[in-house]
């Protein structure tokens, strides 16, 4: 039994946010057994309730252009260099994507990225991007985000220009697993992209996405990657293989091994916004809730970017069962 070796790591990390394990405490957190799983994921728990409270982030996404990308992502239905059967289209206009995020912060979402297939954006997607934000800000009070790939300084300070406040760019994995993911970008160039959105006073969203094929020792690895960089909000993406792509085939994660990088993650980034985002209906299934008892404080509401997402109104249900606290536009809890 590792009762007592969990509660005491967790102890530490309460006591002190910038507590770093040792390699033996992560592999006590890692190697936890079954059935020590429920008091590991209380110890989650308890640490996302010390430093993050019962609030959790509620996020939406547009997919505002799709499809015809020019990175070799193995997971991503949207690579030109897969078959995936997916919509592709070029990018919305600025009035659709308005009504978009309009609706769906009706709907309880307090953030709203606008996001787009592609290397970079170019400087007309800045542009329509620039049109949508001036409307959205002008109807509604969600917190804007955008996530177009990588960024010079200059469409950084454009983004910024136009009230666009948190930039999203994953790094998807360990650097010493990316060159079996992606081979069209290098590891730096995202590394320098998620600088750049720092330096430009941005919230930096940036996490992965598990069950690609990494081992446990790359998921610590991108985990202390983004406690270096200090990113404030981290997606946990599961991945949901899609026909099509170099990844179609995969097995889906276990659900219980999903949960556990969940836990794994509160433990080394104790302080920061774990948000669950695309997967975690098909592999956490009947024990989505049970994320947010393991140390997540974050949802992607609504749908993701080739693929659906769960009814929205569960999604809030769920919440409220939990006893955790969503805020509207009025100030109201959800």
């Amino acid at each position: 039994m590792k009762n007592h070796k969990l509660i005491d790591i967790a102890t530490k990390i309460m006591a002190d946010r910038k507590y770093i394990l040792s390699s033996d405490e992560i592999s006590t957190v890692i190697n936890t057994p079954w059935e020590d799983l429920h008091v590991l994921f209380a110890c989650a728990a308890s640490i996302t309730l010390k430093y993050c409270g019962k609030w959790v982030n509620i996020c939406s996404v547009i997919n505002a252009r799709s499809g015809t990308c020019s990175e070799d992502c193995a997971f991503c239905a949207q690579s030109r260099y897969h078959h995936a059967n997916i919509q592709i289209y070029p990018l919305l206009s600025a009035e659709k994507m308005a009504q978009t995020a309009i609706d769906l912060h009706k709907g309880g979402a307090r953030f709203f990225s606008f996001v787009t297939s592609g290397y970079m954006p170019s400087e007309q997607d800045i542009k329509v991007i620039q049109a949508a934000a001036t409307i959205i800000k002008h109807k509604t009070d969600l917190a804007l985000c955008a996530s177009l790939g990588n960024l010079t300084e200059h469409l950084a300070a454009q983004l910024r220009e136009v009230g666009i406040q948190t930039y999203h760019h994953n790094l998807e994995t360990a650097r010493s697993f990316f060159p079996k993911i992606c081979t069209t970008h290098s590891y730096d160039e995202d590394v320098n992209t998620v600088l750049i959105a720092k330096k430009h006073g941005f919230t930096v969203c940036c996490g992965g996405i598990f069950g690609l094929g990494e081992s446990w020792e790359q998921r610590v690895e991108l985990a202390l990657t983004l406690r270096d960089l200090d990113v404030d909000r981290v997606p946990l993406n599961l991945l949901n293989p899609i026909p099509g792509t170099r990844l179609g085939t995969r097995p889906l994660l276990e659900p219980l091994e999903a949960l556990k990088i969940v836990a794994l993650y509160r433990f080394l980034l104790p302080d920061k916004i774990l948000i669950m985002c695309g997967g975690r209906e098909v592999v956490l299934r009947d024990l989505q809730s049970w994320a947010l008892m393991a140390g997540a404080n974050g949802i992607m509401i609504g749908n993701y970017l080739t693929t659906r997402g769960r009814n929205l109104q569960d999604d809030i249900s769920m919440l409220r069962d939990l006893g955790l606290n969503a805020e509207t536009k009025e100030g109201q809890l959800l």
